[in-house]
C-alpha cells in the first residue's frame, strides 16, 4: 500500500513539474518554482521539528516558496526522498542505516547538501544520580559500579518493570524509528531479555515523561536516550557504555555503541535545478550539538511552541544563519521576525 501512494506522489510530482516549465525572455526553459510547494520531513522528534520550522521560515519568507510537512517513519522519509515524493530531510542519522543512506547518494537517488551536526551520542541512559547520587536532593548512590550495558544483568531489581517485577524494564526507541531495530536486536545479542522486559513508548513524549517522573522522584530508571535533547539540556544523565564503535562488529548484530553521527541534510535530486537559491542556502546550513541542545532546552524551559523556539534561534543566532543566505534573503526574514 505504501509503494503504491509513492507511486502516485511521485507520478503526480513529474507530472506536475511538466506542466509548469515554461520560456523566460531569453527562450530558456524557467525550472524556478516548478516544485510548488517544498515538502519536508517529519520523522517525529524535536531537533528536526525545530530545524524544519528554521529553514521553511528562510524559505517562505525569504525565498517566498510554499512549504509542508509530512510525517512518516526515518525509512519511510528516505525513501520519499530517493523517489522524489518529498523534496528535504533535515536531520537524517545515517549512521543508523549507511548501507542503504549510502546506496541512495552513491546512486544519485539523493544529494547530501550539508552535515547539519555530527556530535551526537546516543545509547541507554540512566539519571547520573543513580551511579553518583545527588548530595543536594539527599539521593545516595544506589548503583556506583554501574558503568555499562553489560553491568544491566546485575543491576535488574533496580529497574523492575512494573507490569511485571520478575524483570527489570528498559525504555527503548519510539516503534518508527531505527534505534528501535538496533535496541530489540542488541537485546536479544546481549541476552538481557533475561532480565528485562523491553518497553516502547507509544510516542517521544511518552519517553520523555517516562524519563521526567522518575528523575522527579529520584528514582532508578533505564532507557533510550540521545544527544542533543532538551533532556540532556536540563538534566543530568550519564550513557551507559558499550564496546567500541567499529564497523564489523556493529554490521553484525550491532555489538558496539551507536556510531557518533554525522546529521545530514538530503534533498531529492531534481531539487538543485528546480530551486537553485534553495538548494544553495540548504548547502549552507549548518549547526552543532551543542546549538541544537540549546534551542532545544530553551523550548522546553519556556513552554514554548516548535514556531517559537524557530523563532528565537533565528533571533538568538543571527550571526549565524544570515552566512547560510544572500544580505536581501535575510533582510526579509528579520524583517517578518520584528
Amino acid at each position: 500500500m505504501k509503494s503504491f501512494f509513492s507511486l502516485i506522489l511521485v507520478v503526480t510530482l513529474i507530472s506536475s513539474l511538466d506542466m509548469v516549465g515554461c520560456s523566460n525572455s531569453s527562450g530558456s526553459i524557467a525550472t524556478t518554482r516548478a516544485i510548488g510547494t517544498i515538502k519536508f520531513a517529519d520523522p517525529g522528534w524535536d531537533s528536526i521539528r525545530v530545524h524544519n520550522e528554521i529553514a521553511r521560515t528562510i524559505i517562505e519568507e525569504g525565498y517566498g516558496y510554499k512549504t509542508e510537512l509530512l510525517p512518516g517513519s526515518e525509512s519511510a522519509s528516505l525513501f520519499a526522498i530517493s523517489t522524489g515524493s518529498m523534496d528535504v530531510f533535515m536531520e537524517i542519522w545515517t549512521g543508523g542505516y549507511p548501507e542503504q543512506y549510502g546506496s541512495a547518494i552513491e546512486n544519485g537517488d539523493i544529494i547530501e547538501t550539508s552535515v547539519n551536526f555530527e556530535d551526537t551520542r546516543q545509547g541507554l541512559y540512566v539519571p547520573t544520580y543513580v551511579i553518583e547520587g545527588d548530595p543536594d536532593r539527599g539521593i545516595e548512590p544506589i548503583a556506583p559500579n554501574l558503568k555499562s550495558i553489560h553491568d544491566l544483568p546485575e543491576y535488574w531489581e533496580l529497574f523492575k518493570d512494573p507490569d511485571n517485577p520478575n524483570k527489570g524494564r528498559i525504555y527503548g526507541a519510539i516503534p518508527v524509528w531505527n534505534a528501535d531495530k538496533v535496541f530489540k536486536e542488541k537485546m536479544k545479542n546481549y541476552k538481557l531479555f533475561k532480565s528485562f522486559n523491553y518497553f516502547e513508548p507509544a510516542s517521544h513524549t511518552a519517553l520523555n515523561t517516562s524519563f521526567i517522573s522518575a528523575y522527579k522522584s529520584g528514582k532508578p530508571w533505564v532507557g533510550y536516550l540521545w544527544e542533543p535533547t532538551w533532556i540532556a539540556g536540563l538534566y543530568d544523565i550519564t550513557e551507559l557504555k558499550d564496546a567500541p564503535y567499529n564497523d564489523k562488529d556493529w554490521l553484525d548484530g550491532y555489538h558496539t555503541e551507536f556510531p557518533s553521527q554525522r546529521l545530514t541534510i538530503a534533498v531529492q535530486n531534481r531539487l538543485p535545478e528546480q530551486v537553485p537559491e534553495v538548494f544553495e542556502f540548504l548547502s549552507n546550513y549548518s549547526t552543532s550539538s551543542v546549538i541544537t541542545t540549546d534551542f532545544l532546552a530553551y523550548m522546553k524551559k519556556n513552554n514554548t511552541t516548535i514556531r517559537e523556539a524557530a523563532v528565537w534561534f533565528l533571533k538568538e543566532y543571527e550571526e549565524l544563519w544570515t552566512t547560510w543566505v544572500p544580505s536581501d534573503v535575510s533582510e526579509k526574514v528579520k524583517a517578518k521576525l520584528k
